[in-house]
């Protein structure tokens, strides 16, 4: 029982440091620019995107308006946290935090717990922002499991990073070295695994960006798996009517599982092992 408060202390303290803290005043304009701002632009009845495709249901507008997340809400989890490990670690109160009571695998999972949630909690209200939006901009509300889908899929990739950044904190001894591995991360999946993709599909005989070759969008989709915006645009495609890239649900499912329990597991191993 003991154990279980003092969880939920520290990842109540976490949320609150995090949530209050400098780095998120800074973001949250930026992520009032990205997820709302977008949901504006994507719902005006005279928008014709690339291809001369019009948005014309709610969820098609939450999904072009993901990009908003893919782009700053995953900036937001690097920053929240590129120091959770190496700044405690630099100044010697990560020593004091490991001879606690408390099992190093209860503060992993707390500090997982209080950095994730200190994300999820500011974009899911401006998700929710954006579907006023759509309601006011279109005259439809979202369907239930379509806003449902969009938050729990969120709520993913808000923690992969958050985990990836997390195990970058770890290795790292300083918060510059953390902070680089951690935006390093975030620059080669949201704008280097194109090229990976594309280098792929050279290598395999493929004409690159042809929306009508089926190999192409086979080979897209199948590579998205292994990435994980590619992940979280492929469940919210699930929700879309007319979209099929020839990757099943179950891979879809155990995908993003991997990408949640593989992580986790190297950060409980990397602090099980952390010699401070």
């Amino acid at each position: 029982m003991r154990g279980k408060v003092s969880y939920r202390k520290v990842t109540s303290l976490l949320v609150k440091e995090k949530i209050f803290s400098t780095r998120m005043l800074l973001m949250f304009p930026i992520l009032l620019l990205f997820i709302p701002g977008m949901a504006w632009g994507f719902s005006d009845p005279n928008i014709i995107l690339p291809g001369g495709h019009r948005p014309e249901t709610p969820m098609e507008v939450l999904f072009y308006s993901s990009l908003g997340i893919v782009f700053g809400g995953t900036m937001c989890a690097v920053l929240m946290a590129f120091d959770g490990v190496s700044k405690e670690r630099a100044s010697g109160v990560l020593e004091v935090k490991l001879a606690q009571p408390m099992s190093r695998l209860n503060q992993t999972l707390a500090l997982v717990h209080g950095t994730s949630i200190a994300v999820i909690i500011p974009v899911t209200i401006l998700v929710l922002i954006s579907v006023v939006i759509i309601r006011y901009r279109m005259g439809v509300w979202p369907e239930a499991m379509d806003l449902i889908v969009h938050i729990i899929a969120t709520g993913l990739i808000l923690i992969w990073y958050t985990l990836f950044t997390l195990i970058a904190s770890s290795k790292a001894r300083e918060q510059g070295t953390a902070m680089a591995f951690g935006v390093g991360i975030w620059f080669f999946f949201t704008f280097l695994w194109a090229l990976v993709t594309s280098m792929v599909a050279l290598a395999s005989g493929i004409a690159i960006g042809q929306d009508n070759d089926s190999s192409w969008i086979a080979l897209e989709g199948a590579l998205d798996l292994f990435s994980p915006n590619g992940v979280y645009h492929h469940i919210l495609e699930t929700r879309l009517s007319g979209v099929q890239r020839g990757v099943p649900g179950w891979q879809i499912g155990i995908m993003a599982i991997a990408w949640t329990i593989l992580p986790l597991w190297i950060l409980a191993k990397r602090m099980e092992n952390l010699v401070p």
